[in-house]
C-alpha cells in the first residue's frame, strides 16, 4: 500500500502503471464506461425534453467509477453520492432498473419516493443515495464497524466530491474511522468544482488526500482518468482494510465535463477553454484510443460496442415510457410489515375516492 500521510506529511501519488487487469477485463471495463457515457448523454437530453425531472451527469468520471467498482467485491457495500451511475452498472445493476427509477414509473424499485438519480439496489449492495452533502460518509463508517463486529470480511466504500470534504460529516466520519480503524474506503472524486465553487477556493490543502493524515490513516492521490491506476489503488486499500489496517482516503483527480446537475449552468462560472483542455484527457476516448492503437479493438468492433450500448438504452427508455405511473395508493405501503387497521381503512377510503373521481392520482 502507498505510504501513509501520517508519517510523510505528503500524500503519495499513485503512478500510472499497468495493473493486474487482463486485456479481457480492460475491454469489459471499457464497455461499462461506454454504456455509462451513452446513458449519461441521453439522460441529460431527456431532462431537457421534459421526459425526466432531474439528472446529475458524470461525464469525465467514468474511469474512476468503473475502476473502483471493478476492484471492489460483490459483498462490499457502496454508499454513493448522486452521480455514481457507472458504479451501479459495473456492479451488475440492470440498466432497465436505473431508467425506471429516473422515470419514477410503476416499476421503480423506490416507488417514486426519491428524486431521479437517487437510486438504490439492495441486491448489488448499493445504498440509496440522498442529496444532503456528506451524510453517506458517516453511514459508511457505521456500516463498516457493524460488519466488523459481525465478522464479515468486507469493506464499505463511501463516494463524495471535493465539496463534501468541507462538510461536517466528512470530518466526523474520517475521525471516527481513524480512531476505530474501520474497513472503509473513502473515495473522493475531485472533479474540481463544488457546483460553482472551484477547488482552489475551498481549501488551502495542496491535495484533498492529505487531509487523511489528520485522522491517522493513509491518503492517496490517483489519476482518475487512468483505469488501471484506480483499480490498483482501490485493491490495495481494500486489502489493507479487510486485514485490519484501517481506512484509506483516495482522491481520484478527474474533471466534470457537464453541469453539476440539470439545475446548473456551468457557463456562468467556468470558461470553454478550461473545459476543452480537460476534454483532451477524456477517460473514455483515451482508453478507446489505447485499445484501438494496440490492436485490441478494431474500428468495427469498437463501433459495435457503442451501437449495442445505444440500443440497450433506447430499449430501456421505450419500456420505461410505456409503463404506468406509480399507484397512488403506494404511499400507504412499506410503512409496517403488516398494515395496521387504520392504514387499511385509509387505503379503502382513498380507493373509493379514486374510483368516484373525487381525487385524481
Amino acid at each position: 500500500m502507498a505510504e501513509s500521510t501520517a508519517s510523510t506529511g505528503t500524500p503519495p501519488r499513485a503512478p500510472a502503471s499497468a495493473s493486474t487487469l487482463t486485456t479481457a477485463e480492460v475491454v469489459a471495463a471499457y464497455r461499462w464506461m461506454v454504456l455509462a457515457r451513452v446513458t449519461d448523454e441521453r439522460c441529460l437530453s431527456l431532462q431537457r425534453q421534459g421526459r425526466i425531472g432531474f439528472y446529475a451527469p458524470l461525464q469525465g468520471q467514468e474511469a474512476a467509477q468503473v475502476g473502483i467498482a471493478t476492484a471492489l467485491r460483490p459483498e462490499d457495500w457502496v454508499f454513493p453520492a448522486y452521480r455514481e451511475l457507472a458504479v451501479a452498472l459495473t456492479r451488475g445493476v440492470d440498466l432497465q432498473e436505473v431508467v425506471d427509477q429516473l422515470y419514477g414509473n410503476a416499476a421503480d424499485l423506490i416507488k417514486g419516493r426519491q428524486m431521479p438519480n437517487h437510486f438504490g439496489f439492495r441486491e448489488q449492495h448499493f445504498v440509496v443515495a440522498s442529496s444532503p452533502i456528506g451524510t453517506q460518509i458517516t453511514q459508511a463508517v457505521g456500516a463498516a464497524m457493524a460488519a466488523r463486529r459481525r465478522g464479515d470480511a468486507i469493506v464499505t466504500a463511501s463516494f463524495f466530491g471535493d465539496g463534501a470534504t468541507s462538510s461536517n460529516d466528512f470530518h466526523a466520519g474520517l475521525n471516527f474511522a481513524g480512531v476505530f480503524r474501520v474497513p472503509t474506503i473513502f473515495f473522493c472524486q475531485n472533479n474540481q468544482w463544488a457546483i460553482s465553487l472551484p477547488r482552489e477556493k475551498q481549501t488551502r490543502s495542496a491535495t484533498l488526500a492529505e487531509k487523511a493524515s489528520a485522522y491517522g490513516f493513509p491518503g492517496v492521490v490517483v489519476d482518475g482518468n487512468d483505469l488501471r491506476a484506480v483499480v490498483r489503488v482501490v485493491a490495495e486499500a481494500r486489502e489493507r482494510a479487510v486485514t485490519g489496517g484501517g481506512p484509506t482516503l483516495i482522491e481520484a483527480q478527474v474533471y466534470r465535463f457537464g453541469p453539476h446537475s440539470t439545475s446548473d449552468d456551468p457557463k456562468r462560472y467556468r470558461s470553454e477553454a478550461e473545459l476543452e483542455a480537460a476534454k483532451k484527457r477524456d477517460p473514455v476516448l483515451g482508453l478507446q484510443h489505447e485499445l484501438r492503437a494496440n490492436g485490441v479493438l478494431t474500428e468495427a468492433a469498437d463501433a459495435q460496442i457503442w451501437d449495442e450500448a445505444k440500443a440497450r438504452l433506447a430499449h430501456a427508455i421505450e419500456v420505461a415510457e410505456q409503463r404506468p405511473p406509480v399507484a397512488p395508493t403506494s404511499f400507504l405501503e412499506d410503512v409496517f410489515a403488516r398494515p395496521t387497521p387504520r392504514l387499511e381503512e385509509e387505503r379503502a377510503t382513498l380507493e373509493r375516492l379514486l374510483a368516484a373521481g373525487t381525487v385524481r392520482p
